[in-house]
């Protein structure tokens, strides 16, 4: 008799004792925003064999799979002319811009929230004829500066640096 006792003894103790206390673990996902769109290093730009101009460029901090807008804005100045094999150049009227947009594009962040991307402009289009006769090769001296890459779909931009080319002979 005495041992049914402790043991409903001991089975008051144990009702009597507090809840364990367990911390409870709630999802962040809704409350983090790990978009921070911002440019990684510096833009690159090159003057391409056509004349048009790529800019290289890298933007992180974008969030996964979204579609990013970009636009390329600078002033572009070109003189164009033709040469014959012999060395003689027909020169042309400078052909001149400003403030124009040179390219856009839109890409995809992937999976990892970042985009590494080139946008290329067309080659602008020179303003004479070519002279009679066969041989002539067009040749050019084109200058891209004030470049601006823009995401427009974050409002965040950078810088590229200027770039140039010059066919003409020496």
């Amino acid at each position: 008799m005495s041992l049914s006792f402790m043991r409903m003894r001991r089975e008051r103790v144990k009702s009597r004792r507090p809840a364990s206390f367990r911390l409870g673990v709630e999802s962040l996902d809704p409350r983090i925003v790990p978009a921070s769109p911002h440019f990684v290093g510096a833009a690159t730009s090159t003057v391409i064999a056509s004349g048009a101009l790529e800019v290289s460029f890298k933007e992180a901090g974008l969030g996964d799979n979204q579609n990013i807008d970009y636009t390329l804005t600078g002033d572009v100045s070109a003189t164009f002319g033709y040469v014959n094999k012999g060395g003689n150049v027909v020169q042309g009227e400078p052909w001149e811009a400003t403030d124009q947009t040179l390219a856009t594009g839109t890409f995809n962040s992937g999976k990892n929230g970042q985009i590494t991307a080139t946008l290329t402009s067309d080659a602008p289009t020179p303003n004479l004829k070519q002279p009679n006769g066969r041989g002539w090769t067009l040749v050019y001296d084109i200058s891209y500066t004030d470049l601006v890459l823009t995401d427009t779909t974050n409002n965040v931009s950078t810088t590229a640096p200027d770039a140039s080319a010059n066919t003409f002979p020496a």
